[in-house]
């Protein structure tokens, strides 16, 4: 989700990453105390915790506007320093070499959120079997082979791919030709729901005709290309989804520019701040997503609460600072229902 625009001015994170902090104190369940570098898997943090935080990509709008949220939730707390940093590419092998020097450095804990499910696992398991606490957000690892703890999800499965198989109907018809851009086919929240939006479709909407996924990874450029292809190809084409907040408005600037506003919808996940000048010229009728700064603020408190061993399996809700009671499914907090933004409440939302 490689931006053309800056979503948010956010504070630079106070550079952790290359100093060791000082080893905190904790208990394991035994009763023992250790240092949190070489604590076991079983441990609660007692301190301050050390938490670092990683997106799939920095400098994207979205998970810019996850860190804003996940300062803010330190800030709060006052016993959790972040460190939030990520990759400069969207390269799974790049988040596991990150997290295995996290590793190293004496952090409590780490949040990431996931290029690849099941590539990242062995680091985290790495991470858990060093004594971290593990979380994921916005994407899943492979839960069972990663022995991550919980992952705070930011709208379910189903609700997320109906959402966006009716905002297309709704524009497009039910007998259309559509197609899809995307970041890659190994993204897991991504993956999930294009295959949860086949499914609504072949039920709801059989004689919709979605093409095959277009993958452009985490640029928008390569979003804009890929679209620009499609558009060439298949000149019938009437809808084209943007699974991610680059793929998103790369299609909308393949639509205009292909003069086609009006004729063939985006719809698709993106950010407020960075699509309202294509939903105020018309090129973009809606924009469906969560909000991230609630997201990062969620995955704060989670990570936090795990550390503790006050947020255990089996737990129903879990009451997360200003966000109020979330939905805990088996390991997964829920942030709630996904947003839509159109032309009347687009420019309410500042992310």
């Amino acid at each position: 989700m490689r931006p053309l625009l800056s979503l948010i001015p956010v504070a630079l994170v106070v550079a952790l990453a290359g100093c060791n902090p000082t080893p905190q104190t904790s208990t394991t369940d035994a009763g023992s105390t250790t240092n949190a570098g070489t604590q076991t898997a079983n441990t609660t943090v007692s301190g301050p915790i050390t938490l670092g935080m990683m997106p799939k990509q920095v400098g994207i709008p979205y998970f810019n506007a996850c860190q804003v949220g996940a300062q803010e939730a330190a800030k709060e707390l006052g016993d959790v320093k972040l460190v939030y940093d990520g990759p400069s590419n969207d390269r799974s092998e790049d988040q596991s070499g990150m997290l295995d020097t996290w590793v190293t450095q004496q952090m409590n804990a780490v949040a990431v959120a996931c290029n690849d499910p099941d590539q990242i696992a062995q680091s985290l398991v790495r991470a858990r079997d060093e004594g971290l606490t593990v979380v994921t957000f916005d994407a899943d690892a492979n839960a069972e082979s990663s022995k991550r703890q919980f992952f705070v999800n930011q709208v379910g499965v189903k609700e997320i791919a109906t959402r966006l198989v009716e905002e297309m109907v709704k524009q497009v018809g039910p007998k259309a030709k559509v197609a899809v851009v995307s970041s890659s086919s190994t993204a897991p929240n991504q993956s999930v729901w294009l295959k949860a939006m086949e499914e609504y479709r072949k039920e709801k909407y059989p004689d919709l005709k979605v093409l095959a996924p277009e993958y452009a990874g985490e640029d928008q450029i390569r979003s804009r290309q890929k679209a620009e292809s499609i558009l060439k190809a298949e000149p019938d084409v009437k809808g084209i989804w943007g699974m991610t907040s680059v793929a998103l408005p790369g299609a909308a600037q393949a639509v205009e520019a292909a003069g086609k506003t009006g004729q063939v919808a985006v719809v698709g996940l993106g950010t407020p701040k960075v699509m309202k000048e294509f939903v105020d010229r018309g090129v973009v009728k809606s924009v469906v997503l969560w909000n991230p700064v609630d997201l990062g603020y969620a995955t704060v408190h989670v990570a936090r609460a795990t550390a503790r061993g006050e947020l255990k399996p089996g737990a129903t809700t879990f009451k997360a600072g200003r966000l109020g009671e979330l939905q805990v499914q088996g390991t997964e907090v829920l942030l709630g229902e996904p947003l839509v933004f159109t032309k009347d409440n687009i420019a309410k939302y500042d992310f």
